[in-house]
């Protein structure tokens, strides 16, 4: 299969070289293993005819075919089973992690976003060091900053990068003239188009509140562009988004998508999955979301993903256009776990290129990859392609969450608050920065 050449990796290195670690995402109590029935032939790790089961704690959304097919490829190659245990997202997801946790009942392996939220988990405490295993040499650089603290390397990349935006149905652009816009008023206009169309121009699931905040965050490349500094007084405790009109911004486009009425009639139940459907069939035109999505669009829609687009959270400057850039969630072996050395040879086998080709053959890359040579394939998903011009221009900056270690736990609850109508976004500025304020003390960063 032919390959596009990205330069990028070595630009997405630079730009997220001084990144830091941001915890993860989702959980549940719903139970499933892997390759039941599959009986293998292969010696497991301790030499006997017996396979090793590895468990493994991981939210629901990351449960894909291409990850089910690595799996049952290591049980072949390498006699490793694994039992998967799916939790939700967003805030109730993080509970169960930390409660499992503190409880000493945590997977042998877990799950969890690379960056801040993952260094609020202690990683120190709870996870073993992979710095020294061979393996961690072939994961780039500015990835190994988002899973590291201390000098110590504590996780290994989900899959590829990704970014948070808009996704668009295309087909439905272009059945309405629609250009891709480059500020904020034409995103608006188009809005108001599709509106008297008969359609949804914005999606709203505040039903999983975690996909509330997509808007504000994924507004940080035009935060940046603004107002370069922010971040790093931010971290100080100078810079504060009440105080900052730029970080406020971004309260204020929630606010004026829900007094403008464009998210669908039910937004404020509407999950994740039906927000995923209502794009796929274009009942809905927008949904501001991270590129994630694609994969389990393509898993329930295979026939309509290659209708969907992405474009930037556009600004109020058509010279300021660029993405808001994720890295992978992380593997973290659990440092209790009685099974470190098979989970170790479990990461080893996930991030090889073999694993990753079969990854990549059941589902396709959702961004540029954190591993050393593996490039972009040409049958990449048309959201993914409409990446490239942005990664190769260097129009691409890292999400707060990984240039500042602070990230209030309760964005979500406050992002619904404005998108419902409940909270103003000055308000909601000020709030957040009550709860930023709360996560630096606790990080113990020395805030006057």
């Amino acid at each position: 299969m032919g390959q596009i050449k990205l330069n990028f990796f070595t630009l997405l290195s630079c730009l997220l070289l001084f990144m830091i670690l941001l915890v993860g995402c989702s959980s549940s109590n719903e139970e499933t293993t892997t390759n039941e029935d599959n009986a293998s032939t292969e010696e497991a790790d301790s030499g006997t005819d017996e396979l090793t089961e590895i468990t493994l704690l991981m939210g629901e959304a990351d449960d894909t075919a291409g990850f089910r097919a690595v799996m049952k490829a290591m049980e072949e190659d390498i006699g490793i089973k694994t039992k998967i245990e799916l939790r939700p997202g967003g805030p109730e997801g993080e509970n169960i992690v930390k409660t499992r946790l503190a409880t000493g009942e945590m997977s042998d392996i877990l799950l969890f976003n690379s960056g801040s939220l993952l260094m609020a988990l202690n990683p120190e405490k709870y996870f073993v060091d992979l710095s020294e295993e061979p393996f961690v040499d072939r994961i780039m650089d500015s990835y190994k900053e988002v899973v590291s603290s201390e000098g110590k390397v504590y996780g290994i990349p989900e899959g590829s990068s990704q970014v948070g935006g808009w996704l668009y149905n295309k087909r439905v652009y272009e059945e309405l003239g629609l250009e891709v816009p480059k500020t904020w008023d034409e995103l608006m206009e188009n809005n108001e188009k599709i509106k008297e169309a008969g359609k949804v121009a914005v999606i709203g699931t505040y039903g999983e509140i975690w996909t509330s905040q997509l808007p504000i965050l994924a507004d940080f490349y035009n935060v940046q562009a603004e107002a370069p500094n922010f971040a790093e007084e931010y971290t100080a405790g100078k810079a504060k988004f009440a105080n900052t009109p730029q970080a406020q911004r971004g309260f204020e486009r929630i606010q004026e998508l829900h007094e403008r009425g464009f998210m669908n009639e039910d937004y404020t139940v509407a999950e994740y999955g039906q927000g995923r459907q209502m794009l796929a069939e274009g009942e809905g035109v927008h949904y501001p979301m991270l590129t994630q999505a694609l994969e389990n669009i393509n898993e329930d829609f295979p026939d309509k993903v290659d209708d969907i687009g992405i474009f930037p959270q556009p600004s109020d400057d058509p010279n300021i256009n660029g993405h808001t850039v994720w890295m992978p969630n992380a593997y973290l072996i659990n440092k209790e776990s009685e099974k470190v050395e098979a989970a170790k040879k479990w990461m080893e086998y996930f991030i090889s290129e073999k694993a990753i080709q079969l990854y990549e053959e059941h589902s396709k890359s959702i961004g540029p990859y954190v591993i050393e040579g593996v490039e972009l394939p040409e049958d990449s998903y048309t959201a993914v392609k409409d990446l490239v011009p942005y990664f190769e221009s260097g129009n691409v900056a890292p999400a707060l969450e990984f240039v500042s270690p602070i990230k209030g736990p309760n964005l979500p609850q406050i992002c619904t608050s404005v998108g419902s109508g409940q909270m103003t976004a000055a308000e909601a500025a000020k709030m957040y920065d009550d709860d930023v304020e709360k996560q630096a003390k606790q990080l113990g960063l020395d805030w006057d």
